[in-house]
């Protein structure tokens, strides 16, 4: 199936991209964030498991246990603190 990924902040800055429509066989949040990761060092380190990464589904806060399907929207960010 079909996806956009976004990615924002210091996630875009190391990735050198703000999207990409990608075709995954990943049927959760979970299961697309290990593919990305296993894309090579650039996603393995912005996407760390170690690292705090929030994630949106279809521009809802969402956990890795949120089930994927055809054209769905997925972001991910870092913590956004206030000041």
């Amino acid at each position: 199936m079909k996806i956009t990924v976004k990615y924002f902040a210091s996630i875009r800055e190391a990735l050198g991209c703000a999207s990409e429509v990608r075709e995954t066989q990943a049927s959760t949040l979970s299961a697309l964030r290990d593919e990305l990761l296993a894309l090579g060092e650039a996603y393995a380190e912005a996407l760390s498991r170690g690292k705090a990464v929030r994630l949106a589904l279809n521009q809802l806060l969402s956990d890795e246990t949120a089930a994927l399907k055809e054209g769905d929207e997925v972001a991910f960010f870092p913590p956004v603190t206030g000041g």
